[in-house]
C-alpha cells in the first residue's frame, strides 16, 4: 500500500482543494478494490497538517489533520494543496512544509502535486527550478517574478516534469486529480471516477479562461504610458517603431524594458489587448468574426484566427459559441 499525504496548509487556504482530493482519492480507493483492480486499497491517506487542528476563514471552517508532518516519515505522494490571500504571509506561516516536502523528495523519492496557488509553496521548495509549472493565470505575473528559475507554462491545466506536477487555476484541480488517478488506478477507475464527480476528463488548457488586464505593477512610468496608449488604440493599427518614438526611446530599448516590466514585448501586448476586446465583443454582441475582426484593428482573417486561438486556444467561432448564450442556441 502506497501513502498518500495531502497538505492542509496553516494560515489561508483553499479548503475545495482539500476536500476535493480526499474526496476523489477514496473513490479511486473504493472503486479500485470492489471491482477487485487491486486486492486493496491503493493508497492510505492522510492529512497532514503543521498542527492537529488548522482553522479557516475566521474560525467558519475547521480541519483535524490526521497527521502532522512530525509523524509522516515516508511517503510516496504529496498533493501540496491551494493557498490564498496574502501569498508572502502564507508562505511565512507554511515554512515547515517547505523543508518537510523537500526532504521527502529527495530522501524518499515522493512524488508532488500542487493545486491551484499551492504552486508558490512548492516552488518555494527548489525543486521547481528548471522545471514546468502550471498555477492559477491571476497570479502568472507574481509567480515569474518570484521564481524566474521556474518554467512557468501558463496556458496549461496540467503539467507533469519528472514526478513534480501541478494544475491551473482553481476547479482545475479536480483534472489534475483524475489524472493522478489514472497513472496510479489505470484509465477505467479514472474514467468512472469522472462520471460519477461530473468532471470533465482530458481538460488541459485554461487559455480561454484568462482575462487579460495588462500588467502594470512595476515603476517603469514611460512603459506604463505606452500600455495605456495601446489599450485606448487597439482598433489601429499599431506599429512598435512609432510607439518607441513616441515615447522617445530606441527601439531596441523600448522592446526590451517592456519585456523587463511586462513579461510581452510590444507586439504580444497588442495582440492580447486586441484579443480581449475581440472576446468581449463575442461574449456580449451578435457581430459575426468579420465585423469583430475590423473592430479590433484586423484585416486579415487568417492572421486574426491565427492570433486569437494562440491565445484563447479556440476559434473565434468556437469562442463564440462557448461563451455567447444567444449565439450558442441560435
Amino acid at each position: 500500500m502506497k501513502h498518500l499525504s495531502i497538505i492542509v496548509p496553516a494560515g489561508n487556504a483553499i479548503l475545495d482543494t482539500i476536500v476535493g482530493t480526499l474526496g476523489l482519492f477514496r473513490m479511486a480507493n473504493a472503486y479500485a478494490k470492489r471491482n477487485g483492480i487491486f486486492s486493496e486499497e491503493k493508497f492510505k491517506i492522510d492529512l497532514v497538517g503543521l498542527s492537529r487542528e488548522v482553522v479557516y476563514h475566521n474560525g467558519l471552517f475547521q480541519i483535524t489533520p490526521t497527521q502532522t508532518i512530525h509523524d509522516i516519515k515516508k511517503t510516496d505522494l504529496i498533493i501540496v494543496s491551494g493557498i490564498s490571500g496574502n501569498l508572502e504571509k502564507v508562505l511565512e506561516e507554511n515554512i515547515p512544509f517547505v523543508n518537510w516536502i523537500r526532504k521527502q523528495r529527495i530522501e524518499n523519492d515522493a512524488e508532488i502535486a500542487s493545486l491551484c496557488k499551492g504552486a508558490f509553496l512548492m516552488a518555494e521548495t527548489g525543486l521547481l527550478n528548471g522545471k514546468s509549472c502550471a498555477t492559477h493565470w491571476t497570479v502568472h505575473d507574481f509567480f515569474r517574478q518570484k521564481y524566474p528559475k521556474v518554467n512557468l507554462i501558463p496556458e496549461k491545466i496540467i503539467s507533469e516534469d519528472n514526478g513534480i506536477y501541478s494544475s491551473g487555476g482553481a476547479y482545475s484541480f479536480l483534472n489534475l486529480v483524475l489524472y493522478l488517478i489514472e497513472k496510479y488506478y489505470g484509465r477505467e477507475t479514472a474514467i468512472w471516477c469522472s462520471k460519477v464527480s461530473e468532471v470533465d476528463f482530458d481538460r488541459n488548457d485554461q487559455s480561454h479562461f484568462i482575462i487579460f488586464s495588462g500588467q502594470k505593477e512595476h515603476q517603469d512610468e514611460s512603459i506604463k504610458a505606452a500600455q495605456s496608449f495601446i489599450e485606448e488604440n487597439f482598433d489601429k493599427k499599431l506599429n512598435v517603431e512609432e510607439l518607441a518614438k513616441n515615447f522617445a526611446i530606441s527601439r531596441r530599448n523600448f522592446i526590451r524594458r517592456f519585456k523587463k516590466a511586462t513579461y510581452n514585448t510590444p507586439l504580444e501586448y497588442i495582440q492580447r489587448v486586441k484579443v480581449e476586446a475581440a472576446k468581449k465583443s463575442m461574449e456580449s454582441s451578435t457581430l459575426n468574426i468579420s465585423e469583430v475582426m475590423y473592430n479590433v484593428g484586423y484585416n486579415d482573417e487568417k492572421a486574426f484566427r491565427k492570433i486569437f486561438k494562440k491565445y484563447t486556444g479556440l476559434s473565434p467561432i468556437e469562442y463564440r459559441r462557448k461563451y455567447n448564450r444567444e449565439m450558442a442556441f441560435a
